[in-house]
Protein backbone atom coordinates (compact mmCIF):
# COMPACT_ATOMS: atom_id res chain seq x y z
CA UNK A 1 0.00 0.00 0.00
CA UNK A 2 2.64 2.53 0.77
CA UNK A 3 4.26 1.75 -2.20
CA UNK A 4 1.56 2.03 -4.04
CA UNK A 5 0.49 5.51 -2.43
CA UNK A 6 4.35 6.65 -2.99
CA UNK A 7 3.89 6.02 -6.82
CA UNK A 8 0.47 8.50 -7.11
CA UNK A 9 2.36 10.60 -5.39
CA UNK A 10 5.24 10.77 -7.57
CA UNK A 11 3.12 10.59 -10.67
CA UNK A 12 0.87 13.95 -9.03
CA UNK A 13 4.22 15.64 -8.43
CA UNK A 14 5.14 15.15 -11.97
CA UNK A 15 2.11 16.24 -13.43
CA UNK A 16 1.50 19.33 -10.92
CA UNK A 17 4.68 21.04 -11.01
CA UNK A 18 5.09 20.59 -14.38
CA UNK A 19 8.26 18.15 -15.25
CA UNK A 20 7.36 17.78 -18.53
CA UNK A 21 10.35 18.63 -19.89
CA UNK A 22 11.80 15.75 -17.18
CA UNK A 23 9.72 13.47 -19.02
CA UNK A 24 10.28 13.73 -22.43
CA UNK A 25 14.18 14.19 -21.95
CA UNK A 26 13.70 10.80 -20.15
CA UNK A 27 11.86 9.57 -22.46
CA UNK A 28 14.29 10.21 -25.03
CA UNK A 29 16.58 8.24 -23.46
CA UNK A 30 14.81 5.30 -22.83
CA UNK A 31 13.86 5.23 -26.52
CA UNK A 32 16.09 2.60 -28.91
CA UNK A 33 18.26 4.46 -30.29
CA UNK A 34 21.55 3.20 -32.81
CA UNK A 35 24.02 6.18 -30.77
CA UNK A 36 22.56 4.70 -27.02
CA UNK A 37 24.22 2.21 -25.09
CA UNK A 38 21.85 -0.64 -23.68
CA UNK A 39 22.14 -3.31 -21.52
CA UNK A 40 20.42 -5.67 -19.30
CA UNK A 41 20.08 -4.95 -15.25
CA UNK A 42 20.27 -6.78 -12.79
CA UNK A 43 16.52 -7.03 -12.79
CA UNK A 44 16.43 -8.08 -15.97
CA UNK A 45 15.12 -4.96 -17.29
CA UNK A 46 16.64 -3.71 -20.85
CA UNK A 47 18.23 -0.05 -20.09
CA UNK A 48 19.27 2.11 -22.85
CA UNK A 49 20.95 5.34 -22.09
CA UNK A 50 23.01 7.71 -23.91
CA UNK A 51 25.97 10.24 -22.84
CA UNK A 52 24.19 10.44 -19.34
CA UNK A 53 25.54 13.66 -17.58
CA UNK A 54 22.86 14.26 -15.04
CA UNK A 55 23.12 10.94 -12.80
CA UNK A 56 22.17 10.12 -9.06
CA UNK A 57 23.29 7.10 -7.21
CA UNK A 58 20.99 6.05 -4.87
CA UNK A 59 24.00 4.02 -2.85
CA UNK A 60 27.48 5.79 -2.20
CA UNK A 61 29.23 2.39 -3.03
CA UNK A 62 27.81 3.31 -6.44
CA UNK A 63 28.36 6.80 -6.78
CA UNK A 64 32.12 5.81 -6.40
CA UNK A 65 31.91 3.16 -8.68
CA UNK A 66 30.31 5.75 -11.68
CA UNK A 67 33.36 8.39 -10.64
CA UNK A 68 35.76 5.86 -11.19
CA UNK A 69 34.16 4.96 -14.72
CA UNK A 70 34.36 8.97 -15.33
CA UNK A 71 31.18 10.00 -15.16
CA UNK A 72 29.46 12.85 -13.25
CA UNK A 73 26.94 13.09 -10.80
CA UNK A 74 24.26 15.22 -9.65
CA UNK A 75 22.73 13.48 -6.68
CA UNK A 76 23.73 10.95 -4.33
CA UNK A 77 22.52 9.02 -1.27
CA UNK A 78 23.75 10.44 2.61
CA UNK A 79 26.46 7.33 2.83
CA UNK A 80 28.53 8.81 0.05
CA UNK A 81 29.43 11.34 2.09
CA UNK A 82 29.05 10.04 5.42
CA UNK A 83 30.56 6.60 4.74
CA UNK A 84 32.22 6.96 1.31
CA UNK A 85 34.85 10.08 2.01
CA UNK A 86 34.11 10.89 -1.78
CA UNK A 87 35.29 13.96 -2.55
CA UNK A 88 31.95 15.46 -4.15
CA UNK A 89 31.50 19.41 -5.19
CA UNK A 90 28.65 21.44 -3.57
CA UNK A 91 26.71 21.54 -6.47
CA UNK A 92 25.99 17.78 -5.94
CA UNK A 93 22.69 17.63 -4.24
CA UNK A 94 21.90 14.91 -1.21
CA UNK A 95 18.49 13.01 -2.15
CA UNK A 96 18.49 11.18 1.42
CA UNK A 97 19.13 8.04 2.97
CA UNK A 98 19.77 5.00 0.51
CA UNK A 99 16.85 3.16 2.14
CA UNK A 100 14.30 5.79 2.35
CA UNK A 101 15.68 8.12 -0.88
CA UNK A 102 13.39 11.26 -1.42
CA UNK A 103 11.89 10.66 -4.82
CA UNK A 104 10.45 14.69 -4.52
CA UNK A 105 14.54 15.85 -4.82
CA UNK A 106 15.39 12.87 -7.73
CA UNK A 107 13.03 14.37 -10.38
CA UNK A 108 13.84 17.71 -9.04
CA UNK A 109 16.88 16.91 -10.40
CA UNK A 110 15.79 16.01 -14.01
CA UNK A 111 18.12 12.66 -14.11
CA UNK A 112 19.07 10.59 -16.77
CA UNK A 113 19.75 8.10 -15.14
CA UNK A 114 19.38 7.35 -11.98
CA UNK A 115 21.94 3.86 -10.05
CA UNK A 116 20.11 1.79 -7.84
CA UNK A 117 21.08 -1.24 -5.81
CA UNK A 118 18.45 -4.62 -6.53
CA UNK A 119 19.74 -6.40 -3.23
CA UNK A 120 18.15 -3.36 -1.47
CA UNK A 121 14.10 -3.86 -1.10
CA UNK A 122 13.31 -0.02 -0.78
CA UNK A 123 15.22 0.45 -4.13
CA UNK A 124 13.21 -2.35 -5.74
CA UNK A 125 10.15 -1.26 -4.88
CA UNK A 126 10.42 2.14 -6.92
CA UNK A 127 11.20 -0.01 -10.16
CA UNK A 128 7.61 1.22 -11.41
CA UNK A 129 7.67 4.52 -9.91
CA UNK A 130 10.60 5.55 -12.39
CA UNK A 131 9.47 3.82 -14.89
CA UNK A 132 5.64 5.42 -14.95
CA UNK A 133 8.36 9.11 -14.16
CA UNK A 134 10.07 8.07 -18.01
CA UNK A 135 13.45 8.50 -15.65
CA UNK A 136 16.03 5.87 -16.58
CA UNK A 137 16.81 3.55 -13.92
CA UNK A 138 19.72 0.93 -13.96
CA UNK A 139 19.81 -1.34 -11.01
CA UNK A 140 23.22 -3.58 -10.25
CA UNK A 141 23.77 -6.60 -7.70
CA UNK A 142 27.31 -5.69 -6.12
CA UNK A 143 28.05 -8.62 -3.53
CA UNK A 144 31.41 -9.54 -4.95
CA UNK A 145 34.64 -8.43 -6.54
CA UNK A 146 32.91 -10.29 -10.11
CA UNK A 147 30.24 -7.99 -9.51
CA UNK A 148 32.40 -4.97 -8.96
CA UNK A 149 34.05 -5.17 -12.17
CA UNK A 150 31.00 -6.31 -14.00
CA UNK A 151 29.10 -3.16 -13.02
CA UNK A 152 32.52 -1.31 -13.81
CA UNK A 153 32.26 -2.71 -17.26
CA UNK A 154 29.21 -1.48 -17.82
CA UNK A 155 29.75 2.15 -16.70
CA UNK A 156 33.08 2.92 -18.30
CA UNK A 157 31.32 1.37 -21.48
CA UNK A 158 28.19 3.93 -21.14
CA UNK A 159 30.99 6.83 -20.47
CA UNK A 160 33.05 5.46 -23.42
CA UNK A 161 36.01 4.78 -21.50
CA UNK A 162 37.37 1.88 -21.09
CA UNK A 163 40.84 2.44 -19.51
CA UNK A 164 39.34 3.21 -16.40
CA UNK A 165 37.70 -0.47 -16.92
CA UNK A 166 41.74 -1.60 -16.79
CA UNK A 167 42.96 0.90 -14.49
CA UNK A 168 40.54 0.08 -11.55
CA UNK A 169 39.16 -3.01 -12.27
CA UNK A 170 41.52 -5.36 -14.12
CA UNK A 171 44.48 -4.29 -12.55
CA UNK A 172 43.08 -4.94 -9.05
CA UNK A 173 41.81 -8.24 -10.49
CA UNK A 174 45.70 -9.14 -10.99
CA UNK A 175 46.18 -8.23 -7.84
CA UNK A 176 43.95 -10.16 -5.73
CA UNK A 177 45.04 -13.56 -8.34
CA UNK A 178 48.69 -12.72 -7.50
CA UNK A 179 47.98 -12.70 -3.56
CA UNK A 180 45.54 -16.05 -4.04
CA UNK A 181 48.75 -17.42 -5.59
CA UNK A 182 50.74 -17.33 -2.44
CA UNK A 183 51.37 -20.58 -0.94
CA UNK A 184 49.30 -21.60 1.90
CA UNK A 185 49.62 -24.35 4.51
CA UNK A 186 48.27 -27.74 3.90
CA UNK A 187 45.57 -27.26 6.86
CA UNK A 188 42.93 -25.15 6.47
CA UNK A 189 41.82 -22.95 8.73
CA UNK A 190 37.79 -23.07 9.81
CA UNK A 191 36.34 -19.54 10.76
CA UNK A 192 33.66 -17.90 12.12
CA UNK A 193 32.39 -14.55 10.27
CA UNK A 194 30.02 -12.50 12.79
CA UNK A 195 28.57 -9.40 12.09
CA UNK A 196 27.31 -7.49 15.24
CA UNK A 197 24.00 -6.15 15.93
CA UNK A 198 23.19 -3.55 18.70
CA UNK A 199 21.30 -6.80 20.35
CA UNK A 200 23.83 -9.63 19.26
CA UNK A 201 25.68 -10.87 16.69
CA UNK A 202 24.68 -13.46 13.83
CA UNK A 203 26.70 -15.43 11.11
CA UNK A 204 27.48 -14.70 7.81
CA UNK A 205 28.57 -17.81 5.27
CA UNK A 206 30.66 -17.82 2.41
CA UNK A 207 28.19 -16.21 -0.11
CA UNK A 208 28.67 -12.88 1.73
CA UNK A 209 31.25 -10.26 0.37
CA UNK A 210 33.68 -11.06 3.25
CA UNK A 211 32.72 -14.60 3.13
CA UNK A 212 33.72 -15.14 -0.06
CA UNK A 213 37.27 -13.44 0.12
CA UNK A 214 37.89 -15.51 3.46
CA UNK A 215 36.66 -18.81 0.86
CA UNK A 216 38.82 -17.22 -1.86
CA UNK A 217 41.60 -17.64 0.73
CA UNK A 218 41.44 -21.35 1.52
CA UNK A 219 38.75 -20.77 4.70
CA UNK A 220 36.53 -23.48 5.49
CA UNK A 221 33.31 -21.02 6.75
CA UNK A 222 31.65 -23.36 10.02
CA UNK A 223 28.35 -20.84 9.32
CA UNK A 224 28.13 -22.78 5.64
CA UNK A 225 27.55 -26.60 7.39
CA UNK A 226 26.11 -25.07 10.38
CA UNK A 227 22.86 -22.45 9.17
CA UNK A 228 21.34 -22.22 12.67
CA UNK A 229 24.40 -19.84 13.11
CA UNK A 230 22.95 -17.45 10.37
CA UNK A 231 19.66 -16.59 12.15
CA UNK A 232 20.97 -16.18 15.63
CA UNK A 233 24.74 -16.84 17.92
CA UNK A 234 24.62 -20.28 18.99
CA UNK A 235 27.47 -20.36 21.53
CA UNK A 236 26.85 -24.26 21.71
CA UNK A 237 27.61 -24.88 17.97
CA UNK A 238 30.55 -22.66 18.38
CA UNK A 239 31.95 -24.44 21.16
CA UNK A 240 31.53 -27.23 18.69
CA UNK A 241 32.91 -26.63 16.18
CA UNK A 242 36.00 -24.38 18.20
CA UNK A 243 37.25 -22.34 14.95
CA UNK A 244 40.41 -21.61 14.24
CA UNK A 245 39.74 -18.00 13.19
CA UNK A 246 36.41 -15.62 14.43
CA UNK A 247 36.40 -11.90 12.39
CA UNK A 248 33.63 -9.60 13.40
CA UNK A 249 32.28 -7.00 11.13
CA UNK A 250 31.10 -4.59 13.66
CA UNK A 251 27.52 -2.34 12.34
CA UNK A 252 27.45 1.26 12.87
CA UNK A 253 29.57 3.87 13.05
CA UNK A 254 30.90 3.61 16.47
CA UNK A 255 33.59 0.52 16.98
CA UNK A 256 33.89 1.74 20.71
CA UNK A 257 30.09 1.17 20.78
CA UNK A 258 30.81 -2.17 18.70
CA UNK A 259 33.32 -3.44 21.23
CA UNK A 260 30.77 -2.88 24.13
CA UNK A 261 28.14 -4.90 22.56
CA UNK A 262 29.65 -7.31 22.09
CA UNK A 263 30.84 -7.58 25.67
CA UNK A 264 27.53 -7.23 26.93
CA UNK A 265 26.56 -10.19 24.64
CA UNK A 266 28.45 -12.94 23.38
CA UNK A 267 31.84 -11.83 25.35
CA UNK A 268 30.09 -12.61 28.93
CA UNK A 269 29.41 -16.03 28.19
CA UNK A 270 31.81 -18.20 30.52
CA UNK A 271 32.37 -20.59 27.32
CA UNK A 272 33.73 -18.03 25.00
CA UNK A 273 36.97 -17.61 26.97
CA UNK A 274 37.71 -21.13 26.00
CA UNK A 275 37.18 -21.03 22.72
CA UNK A 276 40.77 -21.97 20.84
CA UNK A 277 40.71 -18.70 18.72
CA UNK A 278 39.82 -16.34 21.85
CA UNK A 279 42.77 -17.80 23.43
CA UNK A 280 45.15 -17.54 20.56
CA UNK A 281 44.59 -13.84 20.23
CA UNK A 282 42.65 -15.05 16.89
CA UNK A 283 39.40 -12.39 17.77
CA UNK A 284 40.03 -10.23 15.41
CA UNK A 285 37.83 -6.88 14.76
CA UNK A 286 37.75 -6.02 11.27
CA UNK A 287 37.92 -2.22 9.88
CA UNK A 288 34.34 -1.36 8.31
CA UNK A 289 35.91 0.16 5.41
CA UNK A 290 37.38 -2.66 4.29
CA UNK A 291 34.95 -5.78 4.94
CA UNK A 292 31.60 -3.58 5.45
CA UNK A 293 31.44 -1.24 2.80
CA UNK A 294 31.95 -2.12 -0.99
CA UNK A 295 35.49 -1.96 -1.34
CA UNK A 296 35.37 -0.96 -5.06
CA UNK A 297 38.94 -0.28 -6.41
CA UNK A 298 40.45 -1.40 -3.27
CA UNK A 299 39.44 -4.66 -3.08
CA UNK A 300 42.76 -6.40 -3.44
CA UNK A 301 43.80 -4.38 -0.03
CA UNK A 302 40.58 -6.12 1.88
CA UNK A 303 42.10 -9.56 0.24
CA UNK A 304 45.77 -8.40 1.56
CA UNK A 305 44.41 -8.03 5.34
CA UNK A 306 42.80 -11.30 5.19
CA UNK A 307 45.64 -12.80 3.72
CA UNK A 308 48.44 -11.37 6.26
CA UNK A 309 46.05 -12.42 9.18
CA UNK A 310 45.33 -16.06 8.24
CA UNK A 311 49.45 -16.48 6.66
CA UNK A 312 51.39 -13.97 6.99
CA UNK A 313 52.96 -11.77 4.72
CA UNK A 314 52.86 -12.78 0.97
CA UNK A 315 55.93 -12.50 -0.55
Amino acid sequence: MKIKIMAYAVMLFVVLNGLAGCGKKAAESVSASPEGYRFTDALGQEVTVQNPERVVALMGSFAEIWLSAGGTLTGVTDDAFEERGLELSKEIVSVGKFNSPSMEKIIALNPDLVLLSSETKEHAALKEVFKQAGIPAAYFKVTHFEDYLSMLKTCTEITGKPELYEKNGLDAEAEIKEILSGSKPQTTPSVLLLITYSGGAAGQNSKTMTGKMLKDLGCRNIADENQSLLKEFNMESIVKEDPDYIFVIPMGNDDDLARKNLKETIEKNPAWSGLTAVKGGRYILLPKEKFLYKPNGKWAESYTYLWEILYGTNE
